[in-house]
């Protein structure tokens, strides 16, 4: 992996064997990132993402491995009120059926990904204040708590 902060933006290129979210939480610690969004495109061989169960409040997990074009990923990086980075992705993922030849498609809540050849990541970064997380009652997860200078 390798990173370089450029104008208002973080660039950062994901390397083979890496996995997507827990790189751009390093770069998010090592830079000193309290919050920020991030964006990007690569390839992928080990992807698992959720589908959200209102009625269970909880996740539907799909796991797919092979080539996978990770052909949108976007999310954002919070802190929690314990001073932990939080991400929340949603990315989806193209890849060719085995048994018709057929395109098909995965996609969803992003809980990893693990890149086959690279990854390419723009992170924009909170200048002024953060983005924290706070428990909403009525839908009860967590949500944005908006922190201005």
């Amino acid at each position: 992996m390798d990173y370089k902060k450029m104008g208002a933006h973080v660039y950062i290129r994901v390397d083979k064997g890496d996995e997507i979210l827990s790189s751009i939480r390093r770069v998010c610690s090592e830079m000193d990132v309290k919050s920020a969004t991030f964006l990007g495109i690569g390839a992928c061989d080990k992807v698992v993402v959720a589908t959200f169960i209102p009625s269970k409040q909880n996740f539907l997990h799909h796991e797919r491995n092979g080539m996978l074009e990770m052909i949108s990923l976007q999310g954002n990086i919070v802190t929690n009120d314990k001073g932990e980075l939080i991400e929340h992705a949603h990315g989806m993922f193209a890849y060719l059926k085995q048994d018709s030849g057929e395109m098909a498609y995965l996609g969803g809540h992003l809980l990893s990904a693990q890149v086959s050849y690279t990854a390419e990541i723009v992170l924009d970064t909170v200048e002024h204040g953060y983005i924290g997380h706070q428990f909403d009652p009525i839908t009860k997860i967590n949500v944005w708590k908006l922190e201005g200078e």
